[in-house]
């Protein structure tokens, strides 16, 4: 039985959130992200500490989604200006 979790990449800008999905793709052949909307993906549990570093290699980070995606879309509109 697999223990998925939702995340959402968040990179410098464009460039890097894609990095990360080339970089992941290139170390980790056999782990596929599962596109979970526009901006989420599912991975298995066990791949956070992973997916993380490899973020961090392409100047991005790797967070756990919200259950409420509205939420985090609301507050980005507030402290962005």
């Amino acid at each position: 039985m697999s223990n998925r979790i939702r995340v959402e990449i968040v990179g410098r800008n464009e460039f890097w959130r894609n990095a990360v999905f080339v970089e992941w793709e290139y170390q980790f052949p056999e782990r596929k992200l599962e596109p979970d909307g526009a901006q989420f993906h599912l991975i298995e549990k066990d791949w956070l500490e992973d997916l993380q570093r490899v973020a961090a290699q392409c100047f991005s980070r790797a967070l756990l989604a919200p259950q409420d995606p509205g939420r985090r879309h609301l507050f980005r509109r507030i402290f962005e200006g």
